[in-house]
């Protein structure tokens, strides 16, 4: 039996057949990443209402973050879409202002934090209903005291409809706003 000679023609074939599956696994991988980002990151919610003025107006389109929280915690002054504890079809937009373990008051129309004044809050107009918040309100390790930065017009932690919020209603933080394209932009 003579030696055994390949074809030309066999070799170009098999090169272009791994081509082809290096291609569709490359493919395949954005297309999921592309999906895992969108989902992650990129869940857009709907502002309504006027409590977050003057950050975020009714109308507003956000994007929510989803998987922040699941590498660092939850800190005072960002911004979150939580559950409503009776209704989970229900989302508020608000911001963190007080911390697990954290007493908190509202008093002479300031926010106080183990006693003293929330600095980091202060460029808020003084707030006129201090509601629940009106004696101290000692936070347990897992909730969160928040508020709308238009509080006059928000339905907060200072309500009983609201209350502290829980770690688990915590949906994720709102990162981005993509709509009014004039206003688009990182949201702090």
């Amino acid at each position: 039996m003579g030696p055994y000679y390949q074809n030309e023609g066999d070799g170009q074939e098999r090169k272009w057949f791994i081509r082809g599956i290096s291609w569709g696994v490359d493919i395949v991988a954005v297309i999921a990443l592309a999906f895992f980002a969108v989902v992650m990151l990129g869940t857009k919610l709907t502002v309504s209402g006027r409590s977050m003025e003057p950050l975020l107006s009714s109308g507003d389109v956000v994007l929510l973050d989803k998987l922040w929280y699941n590498f660092s915690e939850p800190k005072r002054m960002d911004v979150i879409a939580f559950t409503d504890p009776e209704d989970e079809t229900r989302t508020y937009i608000k911001r963190i202002a007080g911390l697990p373990g954290e007493r908190i008051q509202i008093r002479e129309g300031r926010l106080f934090v183990n006693g003293i004044a929330a600095t980091d809050l202060s460029e808020r107009e003084p707030i006129k209903t201090a509601g629940l918040a009106e004696s101290e309100i000692e936070l347990a390790e897992d909730e969160y005291f928040v508020l709308g930065d238009n509080a006059d017009t928000s339905e907060d932690s200072r309500f009983s409809n609201v209350g502290n919020v829980r770690r688990d209603q915590i949906r994720g933080r709102v990162w981005f706003r993509m709509s009014p394209f004039e206003r688009l932009g990182l949201i702090r």
